[in-house]
């Protein structure tokens, strides 16, 4: 792969694997991706785009790690938003029976 030019193929980065060293290209697709960024652990967000069936808590509520949050129906099944660790619920941004996206904040922690 050492003869290949990156004015021929494009953009050939080079990585590191398990001691290996790599070369690869980078298709336009891949260049057009968005750069992941680390959530927010204070936003609860969906995952799933759903209908919201119930909220169990409030806006100052304190909440102990594993509490269901919310219930939120995806493909016909009902899944529990859990408390990932203690804290107070600061906002709550979804009401039963709202439609949400994938991505949509439910809940922000204080």
């Amino acid at each position: 792969m050492d003869n290949l030019e990156e004015k021929d193929y494009g953009e050939f980065p080079t990585f590191s694997i398990s001691s290996g060293i790599y070369r690869t290209e980078l298709t336009p697709k891949y260049k057009k991706k968005k750069p992941w960024i680390m959530p927010n652990p204070k936003k609860i967000i969906a995952i799933i785009p759903g209908t919201v069936l119930d909220v169990f808590v409030k806006p100052g509520q304190t909440v102990k790690k594993g509490e269901v949050l919310l219930l939120l129906e995806a493909m016909k099944m009902q899944n529990q938003i859990l408390m990932p660790f203690e804290g107070k619920i600061k906002k709550v941004y979804v009401k039963p029976d709202e439609i949400i996206k994938r991505l949509h904040v439910m809940v922000e922690i204080a």
